[in-house]
């Protein structure tokens, strides 16, 4: 298994993944639109044998009480149901969160599930003082610092790119 940088070519191929994965269009076209609309994002996949099994993307999230952070929200993470439970996504995950720090990124958040997430270094945000703009459980909302303290002395509501109101 290989994990690079999409390619346009495999924009059919994501958003294959996607929809298979979710069982679901939603989180296929919320790629598209912060392909198009989002800056700077990381989207990457997991080719096996020449196929797109699996797919990350993070995009930049705000925080409200420091619009120069630099926050990385990774979502959405999709691997194809024949190739879940075998490392597809944890791959994903780290070389995400590795190409993150490359560019530059302090922290990153997610929304998502509380037994997956915190294996890789993320933590309840509620611990760095961070809100998610959702109505969602505290667990579930998690947050990374990717460097030292980054996370030190800030508080505030972190709001996701405008596209993610339309899932």
């Amino acid at each position: 298994m290989v994990i690079r940088a999409e390619r346009e070519s495999d924009k059919a191929a994501i958003y294959k993944v996607n929809e298979l994965a979710f069982g679901t269009t939603a989180e296929a076209d919320l790629v598209d639109a912060l392909r198009e609309q989002a800056e700077p994002i990381i989207s990457l996949v997991a080719e096996d044998g020449g196929e797109v099994v699996g797919h990350i993307m993070f995009s930049p999230v705000s925080l409200s009480t420091d619009s120069e952070l630099k926050v990385a929200g990774l979502a959405p993470m999709a691997v194809a149901p024949a190739h879940q439970r075998q490392g597809v996504g944890s791959a994903l995950v780290r070389a995400g969160i590795e190409r993150c720090r490359e560019m530059g990124f302090r922290a990153v958040v997610v929304l998502g599930h509380r037994e997956y997430y915190p294996r890789f270094g993320f933590l309840p945000a509620s611990r760095f003082g961070l809100q998610c703009e959702y109505d969602v459980p505290d667990d579930v909302f998690m947050a990374m610092e990717l460097h030292p303290k980054a996370l030190d002395m800030k508080s505030g509501v972190v709001k996701y790119h405008a596209v993610f109101s339309n899932l």
